[in-house]
């Protein structure tokens, strides 16, 4: 599992600063497209003929991992295991059935997960890649992500707050920022 860079340099406050990480320049030179960054569980879903065969959940990092920037990957989650319980009531909230064969990083969100900042009424599972939520006309500087930022809803849940902004590269790359980033 990559992780994905945030799109700016930080400063010694963890703050982002108005210097380009490198790597992510093609963000800035209006490559890609934008996405909402949904605040949920990061969870991965291999799907079968229609049905899910296989539930993995994002396995966090060790400080020491974060320090070098390694990511440790998914792990599988358990129905049984009482803090999967809502992971597998999102999955549960999913209709796969038209989802080609694959296996899906998703981020389960809605009631009882990561405090429902979307104000979810049911827990599903939102598909990074499979028909995201596009942000049309996404600021590609320092100065304009900040102001969108100052007031940032979401388009997924409108009348709620947005986590922020996933890049995506048409070479599979990808790239984020987020609100509490500034």
């Amino acid at each position: 599992m990559n992780k994905i860079e945030t799109i700016l340099d930080r400063d010694e406050h963890f703050k982002v600063t108005p210097h380009v990480r490198s790597g992510c320049e093609w963000v800035f030179t209006g490559d890609g497209i934008a996405t909402e960054k949904l605040d949920g569980t990061n969870v991965r879903l291999t799907i079968s003929s229609g049905k899910i065969v296989k539930v993995e959940k994002r396995c966090n990092p060790t400080r020491e991992e974060k320090m070098s920037g390694g990511e440790p990957g998914y792990i599988d989650a358990h129905e049984t295991d009482p803090s999967d319980k809502h992971i597998f009531r999102a999955v549960a909230g999913t209709d796969v059935s038209k989802i080609p064969d694959g296996s899906y990083s998703c981020e389960a969100v809605g009631p009882k997960i990561q405090g429902n900042p979307l104000g979810l009424i049911s827990p599903t599972c939102y598909f990074f890649t499979l028909n995201p939520t596009i942000i049309l006309n996404a600021p590609r500087t320092y100065d304009g992500l900040k102001k969108l930022f100052e007031n940032f809803d979401s388009l997924y849940s409108p009348g709620h707050k947005a986590e922020g902004i996933v890049f995506h590269h048409p070479d599979g790359r990808m790239a984020k920022i987020k609100v509490k980033d500034f």
